[in-house]
């Protein structure tokens, strides 16, 4: 009885070894992202799920807006190692990583596909600085991204900011989101993104803001009346991985992460040449009603003056770490626009 429980013993030994060594051969890594699985951020998540797992025994979960929670929730998740994967916008990280809050100074993006192209695939503050600082909070900052221009949507049109006295914006709660659309003339609400459509309904807010492909897909244009173009930003994400994961994780393995998500980046920027055009004829198909309105220049420089008084706010919230990660980051949007 004693040798069959040692044998029992060991051959149990064994194949907890076996399945040890077949799961470091092949593994299930989950994914979160923000949006829906046909949204800018699920087409970029089913590309990279699509290289990785046509290039090794790994396989992909993943998982949607709503599905895991809000996005504070998914965070937690990825930070205690639950996900693996996590795509969340600055705009949801700015309490945590204040400095990323540095995507909402208006008017700082360039404005034209190619230069945002050239700016994320090349800046040293994106793909340099800004992982060093992910990196302090258990994050590894794989690839940051431009999801499209951002407008705003409301019940009434405005050309300026003395129009938006009063009117309550949902932001997302991000501190320096909230400023800018005080220096705007708005009153900013943050709100969760699943309270955002009642919150439209029921006029506790008047306008939020978000690319065009978003207020298609969410279908903000039922419960708003006028889309406003501003020019005033690109709406960015940004793809992290649980830290001690990645760091745990073969060469092989890291190399081929990066390579997918280089893959998904070519991928995500093909696929939005004129996605807010098919965006909006899609709103216009369903609300023919709707007024879209583009400010001018003219209109749009007391915005644009507006938004020297958010990057005071922006170096006041950061410090030096904030007005050195500011000034190479100017200097890299310089580059790319020069190009």
């Amino acid at each position: 009885m004693h040798k069959l429980k040692t044998l029992v013993g060991a051959c149990t030994v064994a194949l907890v070894t076996l399945g040890t060594a077949a799961t470091a051969q092949a593994a299930t890594w989950r994914y979160a992202f923000e949006e829906a699985i046909t949204d800018v951020q699920g087409v970029y998540a089913t590309k990279f799920k699509e290289h990785i797992e046509a290039n090794s025994d790994h396989n992909i979960q993943l998982f949607p807006y709503g599905t895991l929670g809000e996005s504070a929730d998914t965070m937690e998740q990825a930070q205690a190692g639950l996900l693996q994967f996590v795509d969340q916008s600055p705009g949801f990280t700015g309490s945590l990583i204040p400095e990323a809050q540095v995507f909402f100074i208006p008017y700082l993006l360039p404005e034209t596909h190619e230069a945002l192209d050239s700016f994320f695939r090349n800046s040293k503050a994106i793909n340099e600085d800004f992982k060093e600082i992910y990196a302090q909070h258990g994050l590894e900052l794989l690839k940051m991204f431009p999801e499209g221009e951002v407008v705003i949507t409301t019940q009434e049109p405005f050309e300026k900011p003395a129009d938006l006295n009063g009117v309550k914006i949902r932001v997302m709660t991000n501190p320096l989101l909230v400023e800018s659309y005080k220096a705007f003339g708005a009153t900013p609400t943050p709100l969760a993104w699943g309270e955002v459509y009642g919150g439209l309904q029921t006029n506790i807010i008047q306008g939020q803001e978000n690319p065009l492909f978003w207020v298609e897909s969410a279908k903000m244009y039922e419960v708003s009346d006028v889309i406003t173009f501003t020019g005033h930003n690109n709406f960015t994400t940004a793809v992290m991985a649980n830290k001690r994961f990645f760091d745990g994780l073969p060469e092989a393995d890291q190399a081929l992460i990066h390579e997918a998500m280089d893959v998904a980046f070519d991928h995500i920027m093909e696929y939005q040449k004129g996605l807010s055009e098919r965006s909006l004829e899609k709103i216009l198909e369903q609300k023919p009603e709707i007024e879209v309105v583009r400010l001018t220049e003219e209109q749009r420089a007391p915005f644009r003056a507006a938004a020297k008084e958010v990057e005071a706010k922006y170096i006041e919230m950061t410090g030096d770490s904030g007005k050195a990660l500011l000034e190479q980051f100017k200097q890299d949007l310089e580059a790319a626009t020069a190009e």
